[in-house]
């Protein structure tokens, strides 16, 4: 008879070591690169790996907590830091911060008005605009849940010295340039291969 645990192990390897995404040197040259080398860089991987996945659970969980999507949530981080700043939110400044079109934006703006996250007020200098603030309720909520946890990544990036922050910053810098799709022929695309 089989021990139930036996079938739960951990395999040996990760989904996410270069091993095992790359067995043959494809995609990456490890020659000059010791096995120790290749175990901290996919320490280093495994790491982001579970960075991201806790961005993605605090992202859905604040979601959920404020019943709104993922660009509602961008929307409405945009209108505080603007009311931070003492700058003035417009629709045409947050349709061009999230990418949308004029009446993709109005669209969004009309549901989170009338769920009263929002509220447009006369513009101070332009007659034929109007500008946006978040609902002091919904600003506290949004401050309360996502902001604080955000605000880890402060408090971490502060614990480390001056030189462990400028090496994180340009590796993360590089990290972006290497991954960054700009410019691929391939994106926009479909594979007629891809199934």
């Amino acid at each position: 008879m089989h021990d139930a645990t036996e079938h739960r192990q951990a395999p040996p390897w990760t989904a996410f070591d270069i091993d095992s995404n790359d067995p043959h040197g494809e995609l990456v040259d490890r020659s000059a690169l010791t096995p120790e080398d290749v175990a901290q860089i996919d320490a280093v991987m495994a790491a982001l790996v579970a960075l991201r996945r806790v961005e993605e659970e605090l992202s859905r969980a604040s979601q959920e907590y404020m019943r709104l999507n993922s660009t509602d949530m961008r929307a409405l981080h945009f209108l505080i830091i603007c009311a931070h700043r003492g700058a003035i939110a417009t629709a045409g400044a947050l349709g061009a911060h999230l990418g949308l079109s004029s009446g993709a934006t109005t669209k969004m703006l009309d549901r989170l008005a009338a769920a009263g996250h929002v509220e447009r007020h006369p513009h101070p200098h332009d007659r034929r605009s109007v500008c946006l603030t978040v609902d002091p309720a919904t600003r506290d909520a949004a401050m309360s849940t996502m902001g604080r946890q955000q605000a880890g990544r402060f408090r971490a990036a502060a614990r480390l010295t001056p030189q462990e922050r400028e090496i994180v910053e340009r590796f993360l810098t590089d990290m972006a340039r290497e991954i960054s799709p700009e410019g691929l022929e391939w994106v926009g695309s479909r594979s007629d291969d891809a199934r």
